[in-house]
């Protein structure tokens, strides 16, 4: 609020400055150019001075009153811009409240649907049933009807048989029936079984018979082979021995020299008098202290010479001169 009060009063004060100020400054330009005295145009100024003055802080005071109008009528602008924004989050609520009402009256509306739907198909399946449970009592009936001879028969069977009742006959007919098919359906298959393992039996036959024929064609093939590798196996051995000979000999100077660095290395832990950490197996590393060991000795070596020669230098300048 005070960064817009400060911008507006800066809008306020440019805009009278181009409407009431510059022309007073034009008509004093052009007072000046006439020929008074310096006194009255002094006072002149003044009271020009003076109108200006009055007249800004009658315009401050008027938009100070102005400002203060408007900070009231932002404060009653945010605070009706508030109510209106609670206003319109309890219409939201509302209106998602109305919106959840409406979905569970659909759904439920739909739910009953659905159920009266499925009632009604449930009705004509079991419509459906009932008349397809009549067409076959119907049938069942007609055939009891057409089948009543062979009751008869039964009857007159139980009467000059062991049985005592007509379905002891029927369960020893069904047993006898049940045997029978059991028999005929182990034999088919075992009959199917013993072909099967034939057929099997044949094809791995013919299968060995083939492997055993590559393998002895392999072999034939192979058998020149094995000859030549025999006889080049042995150029290869000699090689072998001279290898394993030159490799004793590099391992047994590589030993020998590990071992003289090694002595190198402790001497010259010895002259340095320093006790250097530094592994015994580790002879890369001495020898790497051991060559800077002597490029310093080198380098000690040269200080002497280079020393002569500044001498030398400095001693024949005189002579020159």
């Amino acid at each position: 609020m005070a960064t817009m009060t400060n911008e507006d009063l800066l809008a306020y004060f440019c805009m009278h400055y181009r409407e009431n100020f510059l022309p007073l400054l034009r008509k004093l330009r052009l007072t000046q150019e006439e020929s008074l005295s310096p006194f009255i145009c002094f006072l002149q100024k003044r009271r020009q001075a003076r109108q200006i003055q009055e007249a800004l802080e009658v315009k401050e005071e008027e938009f100070k009153k102005r400002m203060q109008v408007l900070s009231c009528r932002w404060r009653d602008l945010q605070a009706k811009g508030a109510q209106l924004k609670t206003y319109m989050e309890k219409s939201e609520r509302f209106l998602k409240e109305n919106d959840k009402i409406r979905v569970r009256v659909l759904k439920r509306v739909s739910t009953e649907r659905e159920g009266k739907m499925q009632k009604q198909s449930e009705l004509w399946r079991a419509k459906r049933e009932l008349e397809a449970l009549k067409n076959e009592h119907q049938k069942l009936r007609n055939k009891v009807q057409k089948y009543s001879i062979f009751k008869k028969y039964l009857e007159d069977v139980v009467e000059i048989s062991r049985f005592e009742k007509i379905q002891e006959v029927v369960w020893r007919y069904r047993m006898l029936m049940k045997t029978h098919n059991n028999q005929v359906r182990s034999q088919q298959a075992q009959k199917d079984m013993s072909e099967q393992a034939k057929v099997l039996l044949d094809q791995y036959i013919a299968e060995k018979e083939a492997e055993m024929l590559q393998y002895k064609t392999e072999l034939v093939q192979l058998q020149p082979c094995l000859e030549q590798v025999q006889s080049d196996v042995l150029p290869w051995e000699a090689c072998l021995a001279d290898i394993q000979n030159s490799a004793d000999m590099q391992t047994l100077k590589l030993a020998t020299i590990k071992l003289a660095i090694s002595n190198i290395f402790q001497c010259m832990n010895m002259q340095l008098k320093a006790n250097l950490d530094v592994p015994v197996d580790d002879s890369h590393r001495q020898l790497n202290m051991i060559q800077r060991f002597i490029e310093d000795l080198r380098d000690i070596a040269m200080e002497p010479k280079q020393d002569d020669t500044q001498n030398q230098r400095q001693a024949s300048t005189p002579t020159e001169l």
